[in-house]
Formats: C-alpha cells, sequence, structure tokens
C-alpha cells in the first residue's frame, strides 16, 4: 500500500465537495443532468455538454468556464437541438486559447452524425472518442485526459460532484484523468515513477489508486486536486511570510 494512502484518502473526503467545483465546467454539463433528472431535457443534451466543456478544460478555470459558456451560448443552451440542426458556428476565430470556432463545429457535426444512429455516447471506447467525436487521429499512446474526465463525470454516481448517468459502466473501469498538474502529484505522492504523461502512466496511477479507493479509483481524482490545492497555498503562504 502507497505510504500516502491515508493522506490521499482524507483528501478526497475533503476534496469531493461540489463547494470546490462552482467554477469548474463540471458546472455545464451538470446543469444539463439537472434538467434531465426533471424531465426537461434528454441524455444526449448531457452528454453534448460534457463533451463541449470536457474539450474546453484546459487552462485557467475562470477561462474555461467564460469561454464554455460562450460555447452554450451559442447553442442556445439547447446542445442536442444544435447539433440536430446542423448549422454551426464555424469561424477561424478563437472559442478558447487555441480551440476555434471551426473546431467546435467540427464536433458538433461529428456528434450530429453519430447521433443520427445513437442514442448515447457511453458504449464508444477511449479510441471511439478520440476519433469519432473529437476529429482526432487514433493514438494508442495517448492518456486521453478530456474523455477520462468526460467519463469520470458521467459514471461516478456517489451524488456529490459527478453526475453518475452512465449505469452500465463501472466506476471500477475508469482510468485518471493525467494531464501535467495531476502527473506532477502523483509523480510526488509516489504513484508513479514514470517521466511520460501517456497512457501507460494512467494506467499506473489508476492501479496504485484502485488499492487506496477499491472499486473507484477515479475518486483519488479528487485527493490529487487537493493535495495540489494543499500544496500551491502552503508555498504561496511561504513566500507571503518570507518577502522582504
Amino acid at each position: 500500500m502507497n505510504p500516502n494512502a491515508a493522506i490521499l484518502r482524507q483528501y478526497a473526503e475533503k476534496y469531493n465537495d461540489p463547494v470546490y467545483f462552482q467554477e469548474d465546467p463540471i458546472i455545464f454539463p451538470k446543469r444539463f443532468a439537472e434538467l434531465y433528472r426533471r424531465g426537461e431535457c434528454n441524455l444526449a443534451d448531457v452528454e453534448i455538454a460534457a463533451v463541449i466543456a470536457a474539450h474546453l478544460a484546459w487552462g485557467r478555470r475562470v477561462m474555461i468556464v467564460r469561454d464554455c459558456g460562450r460555447a452554450f451560448d451559442e447553442m442556445g443552451w439547447k446542445p442536442y437541438d444544435y447539433v440536430m440542426r446542423g448549422d454551426y458556428r464555424c469561424e477561424p476565430c478563437s472559442l478558447h486559447r487555441t480551440v476555434m470556432w471551426s473546431e467546435f463545429a467540427d464536433i458538433c457535426a461529428a456528434m450530429r452524425r453519430y447521433f443520427e444512429e445513437h442514442s448515447t455516447l457511453e458504449n464508444l471506447s477511449a479510441d471511439d472518442f478520440r476519433t469519432q467525436i473529437y476529429c482526432r487521429k487514433s493514438d494508442p499512446h495517448a492518456a486521453n485526459k478530456k474523455i477520462n474526465m468526460l467519463r469520470r463525470w458521467m459514471v461516478r454516481h456517489d451524488g456529490k460532484v459527478d453526475l453518475g448517468l452512465w449505469g452500465d459502466s463501472s466506476p471500477a473501469e475508469l482510468i485518471i484523468p493525467l494531464d501535467v498538474h495531476v502527473h506532477t502529484v502523483a509523480r510526488e505522492m509516489g504513484l508513479t515513477s514514470r517521466n511520460s504523461a501517456d497512457i501507460k502512466t494512467a494506467l499506473e496511477i489508476t492501479s496504485e489508486l484502485s488499492e487506496i479507493f477499491p472499486g473507484d479509483p477515479c475518486l483519488g481524482d479528487f485527493a490529487l486536486f487537493g493535495y495540489g490545492v494543499s500544496r500551491t497555498s502552503s508555498s504561496l503562504k511561504y513566500l507571503i511570510d518570507n518577502l522582504t
């Protein structure tokens, strides 16, 4: 067992809480999930919202939330209707950082093609998501952070932060969403010693977290988030306390 298991469990318990995710891209699919549970939209609305929010989820959270809002404003806050209508904003100008409106249009068109034949995205593999929805080339080495984050949102069902709407999938099968921050923290916590932020590293970290959080390795995502928040706060306090 990892020597940091106890502290990781403490961080997971504390940070698996909506209060820490009020300015996070998950708020967009969560909004549609609430409507879905009230019968006011369909599951595809939630899934499309998750696809768009996950795609834009890189950089500062305040900028991510702002630009997700721009995307959903464009969709009239009716993602499924917008996607199936087929009339997309398609311009070579920025939606979010290097993501162009033309890329957004390509993803919407891909989802339209998919939803013309299927009712849910749940059964797509990570590579299917990558190629059929996000219009990227297949890459067996990619960590697929945005896809694994989207799957965490849709599958985990403890009723706190995540949505738990994909009932045919198990939290035990999820893979940790691996980005630079998660990779750095995981190395510091002894969950991996690998330098490459690839799928092999993501699987290694997930395996370690499975021992700490049996049946729910992505609960460890909140632990790593919490450790990162704590470390950043401590570093900031140290700098402030030692300013001359």
